[in-house]
């Protein structure tokens, strides 16, 4: 009972060991490779659904009248564009491959969208979900605004429209962040009891997360093997996502401590859409910098296990 009392208790850092463990013993060890073969892809294709399901389950906590834009959801927004921009000013001045490699994957960690299942983690956190969800829809938007705009400065030969990039966008948040919003929010108008019965549900959202993380981690363990970089550029694009996400997180519970939402921005501008990420560098830039985002998965949920330890034991965040 203990030892599954602490695997409840460091769900996050369990989810990345497990996902870690488990891709690697199906993809290496010979005789469990058929069933990775076919196991895996169906564990992929239940990510959408798992996000689906705990953010319905999130979502049905919060009141349609919580759901307003906030100041600091824009100052954000242009802290991540300036950001990047400013990443992409040394990206089209450097001649060296290796440095321009190194710069696109962090690029692609500032520039990548909050991920759709932050509200899970904010309200464990203690932030607001309804804000963060709003700042979500927000930061989904600017991207795929952004994304035709900045991505022919990084790579020359990355073609993609601005209609391209919406609907690519748009496509991938509908059923996974919209979606589930707009039922939760009919569920409490019209069918109280199930949404009070569904608030009653605790930490249920949150081991869906762990779920889901296991299947990302094996995921990100995948792209990093399946990479050939020399060691010092391995390093560099799995260390400077830590320095990034540190940042990114510390930038947004700054500026949101200014509007009494510390929590809720610091996950907004720290807590990617690294799947997105990973996406998109491996269909538009250097595939190879993919590494960068993958990392990012570690070090996000690390800081997130951080802060949930922290919460647990004095009963608040610092910040």
């Amino acid at each position: 009972m203990n030892i599954i009392n602490l695997l409840k208790k460091f769900i996050l850092p369990t989810g990345l060991a497990i996902g870690t463990i488990v891709y690697l013993l199906f993809s290496k060890v010979t005789f469990l490779q058929p069933i990775g073969d076919i196991v895996g892809p169906f564990l992929v294709s239940l990510l959408p659904i798992v996000i689906f399901i705990m953010l319905y389950i999130t979502f049905c906590k919060i009141q349609i009248t919580d759901l307003r834009p906030r100041p600091w959801h824009f100052i954000l927004q242009a802290i991540r564009i300036l950001l990047s921009a400013i990443l992409i000013l040394f990206i089209t001045n450097t001649t060296d491959t290796t440095t321009k490699l190194i710069l696109e994957g962090a690029f692609i960690c500032v520039i990548c969208p909050t991920a759709a299942a932050a509200p899970v983690i904010t309200e464990k956190l203690g932030g607001s979900i309804a804000s963060l969800t709003i700042y979500t829809i927000l930061a989904n938007i600017v991207t795929s605004i952004i994304i035709p705009l900045f991505f022919p400065l990084v790579e020359k030969s990355a073609e993609i429209s601005f209609f391209t990039a919406f609907i690519l966008i748009l496509k991938r948040i509908t059923f996974v962040l919209i979606v589930p919003l707009c039922l939760a929010l009919l569920t409490r108008k019209f069918l109280p009891k199930i949404a009070a019965c569904i608030k009653e549900m605790k930490n249920i959202a949150f081991y869906l997360w762990g779920f889901n993380l296991s299947i990302i981690m094996g995921l990100t363990i995948k792209n990093i093997l399946s990479i050939n970089v020399s060691g010092t550029v391995l390093a560099c694009l799995l260390l400077l996502p830590l320095f990034i996400s540190i940042s990114l997180f510390a930038i947004g519970k700054m500026v949101g401590y200014k509007y009494g939402d510390s929590i809720s921005a610091g996950q907004a501008l720290g807590q990617k859409n690294t799947v997105v990420g990973i996406w998109l560098t491996i269909t538009f830039l250097n595939p190879m910098a993919s590494i960068a985002p993958c990392a990012y998965v570690v070090w996000q949920n690390l800081i997130n296990a951080w802060q949930l330890w922290y919460k647990q034991k004095y009963g608040y965040l610092r910040w």
